[in-house]
């Protein structure tokens, strides 16, 4: 078995041919985390609806145009929710029970987003005044 120059060495780790070792950028070289320390938790965002079986609550009110609205057992709705291929998404978890809606949770983000930044780019509007 021939062995290259600046291949294996014992005890020394792997070194590039020619290479010094050590990082070859200045201030430490170019890894994944660039911005510096960040920890070992990084804290998650919660999500902002709970759906499908996030939803930890024995009733909920069921709205919207593909189901007849009124209050349903959570399973009930998860069921009619998956029967019909969409998602039971929990729009109002402060009303008591709280309101469900069965949607495409995916185009229900799409939709909101899209709707924010309508409202941010009316609410940019300034008129420049002329002196």
């Amino acid at each position: 078995m021939a062995v290259q120059q600046g291949g294996f060495k014992p005890g020394g780790g792997f070194n590039k041919p020619g290479g010094g070792g050590g990082f070859s950028k200045p201030g430490g070289g170019g890894g994944f985390n660039k911005g510096g320390f960040r920890g070992r938790f990084v804290p998650r965002k919660e999500a902002e609806h709970r759906i499908n079986n996030f939803i930890r609550v024995p009733q909920v009110r069921l709205v919207g145009e593909n189901v007849e609205v009124g209050v349903y057992n959570t399973q009930d709705a998860l069921r009619m929710a998956q029967d019909q291929q969409l998602d039971l998404v929990e729009i109002s978890p402060t009303a008591d029970p709280p309101v469900c809606k069965i949607i495409d949770y995916n185009k229900f983000l799409y939709d909101k987003k899209k709707k924010e930044k309508e409202m941010k780019a009316k609410a940019k509007t300034t008129q420049m005044k002329e002196i």
